[in-house]
């Protein structure tokens, strides 16, 4: 018996570590959701679109303007951020004031129009976009499997972003001001600080996340317009678990789900589809405010 459990696990161990990249992108997409969120007091249901822009943005600098994979990784995010930055000043910041479903249902007919617009233009087919030079070739060699480089760059790029917009908002002045903003606003402006403006751009690095996951989603999975609503009903049950507007809890869930995914796969694949469903249950009827939320 127990020599099958440690084949089985030698056996699902790629699994494992292909639900270690499921985790970046689900860590990244919910620290988007968790910012915008947890300082806008806003579900963004169009970030799936804005991680399907940012991919598509990608694909454009490289195929129409000649700009490759590495550029791509930083102008993209801000192209996308740009357009985050006129939906919210045209549109979300009308609704800071009302109930958190006017959000909501605005955010979801933006995605739904997004996607439209790229479905029309690009078709419903996925597009290649190739992996940089850089991390071609041989794969690594972890000793259990091979792992392509830039599979593991995908983690690794993950952690670091992660690890980032943490650091800015828990360590920096900036981080404390956003927070104070969030607990009082007019008291922020009364020392000066043009909050507006803040929220404009906390926004859009909010949406500059879900593009950067995009970026680097783009040479694993094929671009399409469909590739952001695949993955963001489970990105929201991410967030839910970690607790809404929890940074910490963003990333740490992401990754600790994508493990699970991976386990599941391997030890009951007839579950892998819903396991994080029934994990966010379970969380909601023991802790509503999630694992790292407050109540």
């Amino acid at each position: 018996m127990l020599e099958e459990l440690l084949f089985q696990i030698e056996l699902g161990l790629p699994q494992i570590v292909l639900g270690l990249v499921n985790g970046a992108f689900y860590a990244l997409l919910s620290l988007g959701l968790a910012v915008i969120f947890g300082m806008l007091n806003v579900i963004n249901f169009a970030h799936g679109a804005q991680f399907m822009m940012g991919a598509f943005v990608a694909w454009m600098l490289l195929n129409w303007v000649g700009i490759g994979y590495w550029p791509a990784l930083v102008l993209s995010p801000l192209i996308v951020g740009a357009f985050g930055v006129l939906i919210e000043k045209t549109m979300i910041s009308r609704l800071y004031k009302l109930d958190h479903l006017y959000g909501l249902l605005l955010t979801f007919g933006l995605a739904l129009i997004i996607e439209g617009i790229f479905r029309n233009q690009f078709g419903s087919s996925g597009l290649p976009y190739a992996p940089p030079e850089a991390l071609g070739g041989p794969p690594v060699d972890l000793g259990f499997m091979f792992l392509p480089k830039y599979r593991l760059w995908v983690v690794v790029a993950a952690l670091g972003m992660s690890l980032a917009t943490w650091l800015v908002i828990e360590k920096t002045r900036l981080g404390a001001y956003l927070r104070a903003a969030t607990e009082n606003a007019a008291l922020v402006q009364a020392f000066g600080v043009n909050v507006p403006r803040m929220v404009t751009l906390t926004y859009a690095a909010g949406v500059g996340l879900a593009a950067f996951a995009g970026v680097l989603a783009a040479p694993i999975y094929s671009v399409n317009p469909q590739m952001g609503s695949s993955l963001i009903i489970v990105v929201f049950a991410v967030v839910v678990i970690g607790g809404m507007g929890s940074i910490l809890g963003s990333v740490v869930t992401g990754f600790g789900l994508g493990l699970v995914e991976g386990l599941t796969k391997v030890f009951y694949p007839e579950a892998s589809s819903t396991v994080i469903f029934v994990i966010m249950a379970i969380v909601l009827l023991a802790r509503p405010a999630g694992l790292f939320g407050r109540a």
